[in-house]
């Protein structure tokens, strides 16, 4: 289990500029802990390899879960590509702070790319027992890392910056519904506990756990290096604060040595969190292939180590495929970072608020439901409902194709689910017939009232 690095998100996409960091990451911390309370009380029912998708063919049905599957792989597919490029940024720019030469730029990144892409793939088919413990490695010692620097800069240079300052609104509200759908993405990843509950031990337990404690733990983070990182940035020269890799630039003026130390920590988290996001999406496109909604040679396992290595092998190429591309165009790193980041977030978004609506109707379907949870179900509901209208809204106002790309991601999910009910309804009815609660899942440690 990973998300996006805490520590390094907030100065990565936003710089010193855009709305008031605090607040955004604030309000999208207070979003995703709804989420987590509407996801637990499924978690605690029903042990699934495909999460949300899963979730939602419980409680609204097999062609919502078509939808839901799509949308949360779009998501796991476009964070895993832009945690792959910012690992070919980071690591070349570690070899630079180190004054090591790297030949072409280009072909340097692009192999970078392409080893890390293959490493994780390795590790994936080897394991999830393998991959996670690497995974909470790399997060811990990017944590670690990025802190202790950190607190040396603030030591030394006491930026002049005053606190004030970074809780100061700008007045810019249009620009508020796109930061918290950005933000929203420092979060994303926190759900993907939900695909292990076929390999975890003591599923009903140690996922619901997860997805409880994970968006309250990295939010306060978030709003630790915000304020951090605002403070710093705002304090730094101009060219520094609009650095695709900021930290490293603020770093690298006094101290090179530091600066490659923070490059290879801030690499190892983002080569973390891009195992973590496609371990997810390989679960539900496992799942849909065992279902015969995706192709059924991706719902195979390795005949060793039993994991959905086929799944696993055909999405990582072309999770490889984006960075490189953006490396070889000369495009933007910021922008085609926001981009991604962006693309992603609507992808999230539009998973949780399926498997958020699922809530009341999964309970009711097992004769649970509550007040309380239709309560709880439409209000996160309709709160994602909002920030994704307003963020799309802003963003087609201003000429981005964002929103417009997602939305015919949806429509095909939409137009596929109901090529299944016309031609294959077989196929369609076995949706979230995969994920079924097992008696030894109920042995290592059943679901809680």
């Amino acid at each position: 289990m990973s998300v996006i690095p805490a520590l390094v998100f907030p100065g990565l996409v936003f710089g010193s500029t855009g709305p008031n960091l605090v607040l955004t990451f604030g309000a999208a911390m207070a979003v995703m802990v709804l989420v987590s309370f509407c996801l637990r009380p499924m978690a605690k029912r029903m042990a699934a390899v495909s999460g949300l998708y899963s979730y939602t063919a419980k409680g609204l049905g097999q062609r919502t879960a078509i939808t839901a599957g799509w949308s949360a792989m779009f998501g796991y597919g476009l964070v895993a590509m832009a945690s792959l490029l910012l690992v070919g940024i980071y690591v070349s720019q570690l070899f630079l702070n180190l004054g090591l030469p790297v030949g072409n730029p280009k072909v340097f990144a692009v192999l970078v790319i392409l080893a890390a892409a293959a490493a994780a793939c390795l590790l994936m088919v080897r394991g999830i027992r393998i991959s996670a413990w690497f995974t909470l490695l790399m997060e811990s010692v990017s944590i670690g890392v990025l802190a202790v620097l950190m607190i040396v800069y603030f030591a030394v240079n006491a930026p002049k910056v005053s606190l004030g300052s970074v809780l100061a609104w700008n007045g810019n509200f249009d620009s508020l519904p796109i930061g918290i759908v950005v933000a929203i993405s420092a979060f994303v990843g926190f759900e993907s506990p939900t695909t292990l509950g076929g390999e975890a031990h003591r599923p009903f337990v140690t996922v619901p756990r997860a997805i409880t404690w994970t968006p309250i733990l990295m939010g306060v983070l978030c709003l630790i290096a915000v304020t951090a990182q605002d403070v710093a940035l705002k304090g730094a020269p101009v060219n520094i604060a609009a650095s695709s890799t900021p930290l490293s630039a603020l770093f690298s003026q006094t101290s090179p040595v530091s600066a490659a130390v923070l490059d290879l920590g801030i690499a190892a988290s983002w080569f973390a969190c891009a195992i973590a996001s496609v371990n997810a999406l390989a679960r539900i496109f496992f799942c849909m292939g065992r279902e015969g909604v995706a192709p059924r040679m991706v719902g195979r396992t390795h005949p060793v180590f039993r994991t959905p290595s086929m799944a696993i092998m055909v999405v990582m190429p072309v999770v490889a495929l984006v960075p490189i591309a953006v490396v070889i165009s000369d495009a933007s790193p910021d922008q085609s970072l926001v981009n991604l980041f962006m693309l992603g977030a609507y992808g999230y978004l539009g998973s949780y608020l399926l498997a958020s609506a699922s809530l009341p109707f999964f309970l009711r379907r097992i004769g649970e439901n509550t007040y309380a949870s239709w309560i709880l179900g439409a209000a996160t509901s309709l709160t994602l409902g909002a920030v994704f209208w307003t963020a799309a809204a802003v963003s087609i106002h201003t000429g981005s194709l964002q929103a417009v790309i997602y939305g015919g991601v949806l429509l095909a999910s939409i137009l596929y689910a109901l090529f299944l009910r016309v031609r294959l309804p077989g196929r369609l009815a076995s949706v979230g017939i995969y994920d079924e609660t097992r008696e030894l899942d109920l042995f290592q440690g059943g679901p809680t009232p």
